[in-house]
């Protein structure tokens, strides 16, 4: 559920997919490409 977390922040600006921990890239890129967003993915 962490990386819903980071997802949610991603999208709304307030976080950048870079920081996310290494542990959780993987899950957050799922759930952006899930919502459309692959343009917040760097």
């Amino acid at each position: 559920m962490l990386a819903l977390l980071f997802a949610t922040q991603i999208i709304a600006g307030n976080w950048t997919y870079e920081r996310v921990p290494d542990l959780w890239k993987e899950d957050v890129r799922t759930l952006l490409i899930a919502e459309g967003r692959e343009d917040l993915i760097k």
